[in-house]
């Protein structure tokens, strides 16, 4: 649920939002205008260091950081560490969640087939330890099965058609022991069953090369006996945490009474590094955090990683949820950066839950315009963090490349593909964003919309559920 890129100058942002303003001198014209824009603006953007984003990425994407696992709290931990080496008092705020754990070992072998195979696991797939007959049950559709008896055996599935909830459910409703699915296209299959369910049945992923390689030595003749291993995989209540780290105003006579929130969420999917999505907007958190530390404000900032996002924007509705009316009020603008850093994804976008401009990407234009010499588009788009802000009527926007990258979800969301150019110009951007609305005294017209853009996260979801 993420995807844009920006110019290497300063086009490519995201996180939550300020509101775009600028000092203007009355007495002031044309480029004298711009003059004190761009001192303000250099008071953050020439600390940030990509160095820094790359470097948190790369530890933070060592393993796959999935919700409710040790890999999870490691990676709070970690972050917490990073919070408060900058300074910062750190709150950890945990919640519980009836979700889905993934599983720790996923194993299929086909007695018979010698090529190597590499499964993956279905969100929501069941622990299982099944063996049996390798059947070939088309797209898995129910008339299909119509005259076939799958008792005890291993029903082998191509993708398409129909979801891959339906397709296990069937082959299950005609007693099959597990299932296996391979792809209809190249490269690997990253999917859910969107649900859990007691009827499913121990069911892998496969790719289109080695299920056709399998199809193939079926239509000869041979007799093919599969085993499908899964364990660790389960259904149920598990903790996650957000990690809070809140810089108060400098000066307590001229607080503003406002709050900027500025965050990414430190999950991952199961199989995934999640070096793209999302270490690198939880490493940009980081960042920003620590260059915004010492520079003089009148609005509290708070910079928040959330948990539990791949499962549903589950930390960030708890952390939104458990707010105040009182802090509902104070809270003005939610900068959400989710995937802001790989070299293969499209530009830079802003997208609100409603399509419609706000004081997030008013900022955001804003500052892209100063440092860029044009305003980030913006488009509508939900399925991250910014959503539950945008329901609780807070100016929230996501700041994502689009198109995605190839390997959104898969385990080639790693280190390599991340862009220190794009980290930058997403730093710089929203750095100066938040800045030019915490800055003291700030105020100024605002900036020119640019142009509205399609998003394409629909599609992504679309190719996880079939």
């Amino acid at each position: 649920m993420k995807k844009p890129f920006l110019s290497i100058a300063l086009a490519s942002t995201l996180t939550f939002g300020a509101i775009g303003t600028q000092v203007v001198f009355a007495q002031q014209a044309g480029a004298e205008q711009e003059q004190p824009l761009k001192v303000f603006d250099h008071k953050v953007i020439k600390h940030i260091n990509a160095e820094n984003i790359y470097n948190n990425i790369a530890y933070l994407s060592k393993t796959p950081r999935v919700a409710g696992t040790e890999a999870e709290d490691n990676a709070v931990k970690y972050i917490k560490e990073q919070f408060e080496s900058y300074g910062y008092e750190v709150e950890i705020q945990p919640f519980q969640y009836y979700g889905y754990t993934p599983p720790h070992t996923v194993q299929l072998s086909v007695a018979g087939y010698d090529g190597e195979l590499k499964p993956a696991s279905f969100t929501y797939t069941v622990s299982g330890n099944v063996s049996g007959d390798l059947v070939y049950a088309g797209l898995g559709k129910k008339e299909e099965l119509t005259n076939m008896d799958l008792t005890g055996k291993i029903a082998l599935i191509k993708r398409g058609d129909i979801s891959f909830a339906d397709k296990v459910l069937n082959a299950a409703e005609k007693g099959a022991a597990g299932v296996i699915i391979f792809n209809n296209t190249s490269g690997d299959v990253n999917g859910t069953l969107g649900g859990a369910n007691d009827q499913y049945v121990p069911a892998v992923a496969i790719t289109q090369a080695e299920g056709e390689a399998i199809l193939t030595k079926l239509n000869s003749g041979s007799k093919l006996t599969a085993s499908v291993k899964i364990e660790g995989a389960r259904t149920g209540e598990s903790t996650s945490h957000n990690v809070i780290a809140t810089k108060k105003p400098t000066n307590k006579q001229k607080d503003t009474n406002k709050v900027i929130v500025v965050g990414a969420h430190h999950d991952s999917v199961a199989g995934a590094p999640g070096a793209n999505d999302d270490a690198s907007g939880t490493a940009t958190t980081l960042e920003l955090a620590r260059v915004l530390k010492n520079v003089p404000t009148d609005t509290e900032i708070r910079f928040v990683t959330f948990g539990a996002e791949e499962l549903g924007l589950i930390g960030s509705t708890y952390y939104v949820n458990n707010l105040s009316d009182e802090d509902k009020e104070r809270v003005i603008a939610n900068f959400n950066l989710d995937m802001v850093g790989s070299r293969d994804a499209g530009d830079l976008v802003l997208l609100t839950l409603d399509g419609k401009p706000n004081l997030v990407t008013e900022l955001a234009q804003a500052s892209s315009e100063r440092l860029n010499g044009a305003p980030t588009p913006y488009g509508q788009g939900g399925r991250s963090d910014h959503v539950p802000f945008a329901e609780a009527g807070i100016p929230a926007a996501l700041f994502i490349h689009s198109p995605s990258e190839p390997w959104y979800h898969t385990p080639e969301d790693s280190i390599d593909k991340i862009s220190k150019e794009k980290l930058q110009d997403v730093a710089e951007i929203v750095g100066a964003a938040v800045y030019d609305l915490a800055r003291f005294d700030s105020m100024g017209p605002k900036p020119k919309k640019g142009p509205k853009v399609k998003a394409d996260a629909d599609m992504y979801f679309e190719q996880a559920v079939r």
